[in-house]
């Protein structure tokens, strides 16, 4: 009897609502998971089956699968994983599956020429010839057989056509070395032994348990979940592990650990890797051939074929959350991957998020404490600096006791770190003949001045333009002038304060990728910088052993505006950037510039005290209804016309769903009213921890239809609020 026909649901990494039914050809012999090649309208595209039924597609005719690709097929779990972020996010399934297919976006490297010795006696043997042919016994690039064989390539051609060395061509593979979790582990003290045993024992356990590794600065939290990262690997061969980190620069300090460790090192996954280099490291987690991964938050879409451990360390960090195309919350997801793969997860921080610590305080996490720095090395003294009792020198930006103890510093041959965290030279450009501020086209966005480029950048859109010598607005001539400092600015001054001084900026401007960020890092580790001026890039995660003294040029920066989490980020900030002073013998110190020394998160800094902090802030979130006790959605809408946009906002508020537990402000005008020529406006939704809050916004978004020329955007758990 024939084998009724079969339906093959494939989803198409683009962001449409479902997937779409298909003929799947039996000679295809299709999975689910495979990718495959299928028609959409006039176009054939990618996409991956994830589902199959027996069944015909009833009064229509189903187009077929064209082909199936050699590609490693993607996980179960992975799929489950993309359709639960969709949904979370309230966002079409195609988004997160294309963040998954990324790595296969590149060209496959081509296939890489090998020569070999045949055995066979060429016509005529020269010296040269015969230490060719005793160099290719095995297969071997030609450059590197020329080179070996000290001839010219011009020797290879003739023994390549007379058979006396043969031709073969193979698939570069991704270079990935076998870490060896039995290499002896360092010294730990006791509080660092016990936290590394709660954590092997959780991974030996097995199953899905979330774990907070919170420990001050310095306490040796990396050496920690190290022995975590080698529990899982013993517990089979095919056993992976996911470390997420926040920034490019944080991979060069933790990939050496991991190489130090475990005697290899580990696979790099973040958008400095090249696109041929990332198509092969995505083939070789599918595979399973990568048994360590390190990477950004988007390496938590990869295929992993055995996920036994994830590690997300400085869980903290506001980089996890991406804030454009597919919305998410890398932290959060990655509790959630962890769940569906049925492994535990640690969230690792010297600043746990308010949300990680009210989980931990509950006892949904498990919480493992580290009070004290690793050895010796005891924390830094934390000094306030009233700017109200302790002004810079005109047109200067340090105080005199900051610029008095980066002299001593450099006396005693110790390194100082000036932390702003504010990109390029000044934040606004100003007209002195018409008050002119200049904004980047159509966009409400200041235009930073970088001087190192002579150029005024849009960091919000990109755009840039030299700078102009005269005003835009006016024409008048020399009238602009530069308002506030910058890393850049900060730079000149100590340049100018301390002449025979070796300085650097390490900011995302200065420092392109991770092969600059690396470099830098050595140069500061090996004491070849003497005074660092750098944004948060350089506040967290590194170990400077002779970098003594930190100096904050302005503390209150982040507490300015309304976003709900200003004061605990501004002191998660403060608290690390603090933390790279004294990590090893020396003593370190902080001076930290403030104009309002009385603010609780100066106080809080002050008196080292995280936990009446944390208490403060989270019964000001309850009493107000905030996070972690409700939950929030952003509804960011943007279009052309002011007012087709007003009209359409107002009609969105209408049709929100009329339910129990569940709060809508606005619309109200974005703080960035206007970017790229569209005007913006936002909705807040406040929520009950009871109401299912993606449920709720998908019912939402399905009763209204944007016109064409509006934008309409879903956030889920907003962190910012421009």
């Amino acid at each position: 009897m024939d084998r009724a026909p079969r339906i093959a649901q494939v989803l198409l990494p683009l962001p449409l609502a479902e997937a779409f039914d298909y003929a799947a050809p039996e000679e295809l012999n299709l999975a689910v998971g495979d990718h495959v090649v299928a028609p959409l309208g006039p176009r054939l595209v990618r996409g991956v089956v994830v589902e199959l039924r027996d069944g015909t597609g009833g009064n229509r005719a189903l187009k077929a699968i064209a082909a199936r690709l050699d590609d490693p097929p993607l996980p179960a779990r992975t799929l489950e994983f993309i359709v639960w972020a969709a949904r979370y996010a309230v966002d079409a399934p195609g988004r997160p599956l294309a963040m998954a297919l990324r790595g296969l976006g590149a060209q496959a490297p081509a296939p890489q020429r090998r020569l070999t010795a045949t055995g066979l006696a060429p016509s005529r043997l020269t010296p040269a010839r015969a230490r060719v042919l005793a160099a290719a016994r095995e297969p071997i690039a030609a450059a590197d057989l020329a080179r070996a064989a000290q001839v010219s390539p011009g020797v290879l051609k003739p023994l390549i056509a007379e058979g006396a060395l043969a031709e073969s061509w193979i698939a570069p593979a991704a270079a990935v070395a076998t870490p060896d979790p039995n290499l002896p582990c360092p010294d730990l003290n006791p509080s660092q032994g016990a936290a590394a045993k709660a954590l092997a024992g959780m991974v030996t356990d097995g199953g899905f348990q979330v774990a907070l590794l919170d420990g001050v600065t310095g306490s040796g939290k990396t050496e920690v979940y190290l022995e975590a990262v080698a529990a899982a690997l013993r517990l089979r061969p095919s056993a992976q592990v996911l470390v997420l980190l926040p920034e490019i620069a944080l991979t060069v300090s933790v990939l050496e650990r991991f190489e130090r460790r475990f005697g290899a090192a580990p696979v790099e996954w973040h958008s400095a890797v090249a696109p041929p280099r990332r198509r092969l490291a995505w083939e070789a987690v599918a595979r399973g051939e990568a048994r360590i991964v390190v990477g950004a938050r988007s390496a938590l879409f990869l295929p992993f074929a055995d996920l036994a451990l994830i590690v997300v360390d400085e869980e903290h960090d506001g980089a996890y959350k991406q804030e454009d195309g597919f919305i998410y919350h890398a932290r959060d997801l990655a509790v959630v991957r962890a769940k569906i793969e049925g492994c535990p997860v640690t969230l690792a921080s010297a600043t746990p998020s308010l949300e990680t610590l009210w989980n931990a305080a509950s006892g949904r996490y498990r919480w493992l404490k580290l009070e004290a720095r690793h050895g010796a090395a005891l924390l830094p003294a934390v000094t306030l600096l009233d700017l109200r009792v302790h002004p810079p020198e005109s047109g200067g930006w340090l105080s005199p006791p900051l610029v008095q103890a980066m002299a001593e510093t450099l006396g005693r041959g110790e390194q100082s770190l000036l932390f702003l965290n504010r990109r390029g030279y000044a934040p606004l450009v100003l007209c002195r003949a018409c008050g002119e501020r200049l904004k980047a086209p159509d966009t409400d966005s200041w235009l930073v001045e970088h001087r190192y480029s002579g150029r005024l950048v849009c960091h919000l859109t990109g755009f840039s333009m030299p700078r102009p010598k005269r005003c835009p607005h006016c024409q008048a001539e020399d009238s602009l002038v530069s308002v506030g400092p910058g890393v850049e600015r900060i730079a000149e001054e100590a340049a100018r304060l301390f002449p025979d001084a070796r300085l650097a900026v390490f900011s995302s401007d200065t420092v392109g990728g991770a092969a600059q960020a690396r470099a830098l890092v050595e140069a500061m580790t090996a004491g070849e910088i003497d005074i660092l001026i750098a944004t948060q890039a350089a506040a967290k995660g590194h170990d400077f052993p002779h970098l003594t003294l930190v100096g904050v040029v302005d503390a209150d920066l982040g507490l300015r505006g309304g976003d709900l989490r200003a004061a605990e980020r501004t002191f998660q900030l403060l608290t690390q950037v603090s933390g790279r002073a004294g990590r090893r013998e020396q003593p370190g110190r902080a001076l930290v510039q403030t104009w309002i020394p009385d603010h609780p998160v100066m106080a809080a800094l002050i008196a080292g005290d995280r936990d009446a902090f944390a208490e403060v802030e989270l019964a000001e979130r309850r009493d107000a209804g905030l996070p972690p006790f409700a939950r929030l959605a952003a509804v960011i809408l943007s279009g052309p016309d002011l007012a087709a946009l007003e009209a359409f906002a107002d009609s969105v508020v209408r049709a929100a769903p009329n339910t129990e537990g569940v709060a809508i402000y606005g619309p109200a005008d974005a703080p960035l009213g206007l970017v790229r020529g569209r005007r913006r406006k936002r909705i807040l939704v406040r929520a009950d921890r009871s109401v299912d809050l993606a449920a709720y916004m998908e019912a939402w978004r399905a009763r209204v239809r944007p016109p064409a020329a509006i934008r309409l955007t879903v956030d889920i758990d907003p962190y910012s609020f421009l």
